[in-house]
């Protein structure tokens, strides 16, 4: 499957509108927040791989477009020293989504998936599209060392305005706050898949930062 992601993007717009022109508008605002210099690891190509593996699992989905609406607007709007970014790339998403078309339940579900993986935790309690999501964007953790050692590097770029001291005690407390989770992943199929490998990484990491 070609996987070139202003077309994925048409291909699901379109679903909602016949407006070619408000299409090409949103993929260049979402084309031009991913690829702002700031992005080191929430970009297009973390987009991409959230898009792959929704498509991969999409059988599995319940509603597939609000899920991969939710994968294209869950970081639009990222700032390392904000603590709300999920928050307002929810309100952004709600906006854009209503001009798009969307039926106001479709664009509530669409919102809750965004914020909940401000804190990782499932926002529905009978849908599993929530599950599928986060494991899908917590998918890096589960990686080879060298794949995981550079999501490391492009964090730590995000946040380089911070000296090491300040950065190492907060990436501490996040990561430890993933370790001490009953588990890192929802599904099944990933906690199976990269359970394992993923707290090895994560301690991993720990050691260097100490």
């Amino acid at each position: 499957m070609s996987f070139d992601l202003q077309d994925q993007w048409t291909t699901l717009a379109t679903h909602f509108t016949n407006d070619g022109t408000f299409v090409v508008t949103l993929w260049e605002e979402i084309e031009a927040a991913y690829s702002h210099k700031s992005r080191h690891y929430h970009n297009l190509a973390h987009i991409e791989s959230m898009l792959k593996q929704a498509n991969e699992q999409k059988h599995q989905l319940i509603d597939v477009p609000e899920v991969l609406l939710a994968i294209w607007y869950h970081d639009i709007i990222y700032k390392a020293t904000r603590q709300d970014n999920e928050e307002k790339s929810a309100v952004f998403a709600k906006n854009r989504l209503k001009i798009l078309g969307l039926q106001q339940e479709k664009i509530e579900k669409c919102s809750k998936l965004i914020i909940s993986t401000k804190r990782h935790e499932t926002l529905f309690l009978q849908d599993s599209d929530n599950q599928w999501l986060l494991d899908f964007d917590l998918s890096i953790l589960g990686s080879n060392w060298e794949t995981y050692q550079r999501y490391v590097g492009q964090i730590r770029k995000e946040y380089h305005i911070y000296p090491d001291f300040i950065y190492k005690k907060g990436r501490k407390k996040v990561l430890q706050q993933f370790l001490e989770r009953k588990r890192l992943y929802f599904t099944d199929m990933y906690f199976e898949r990269l359970e394992e490998k993923a707290r090895l990484n994560i301690e991993r990491e720990l050691e260097l930062l100490s």
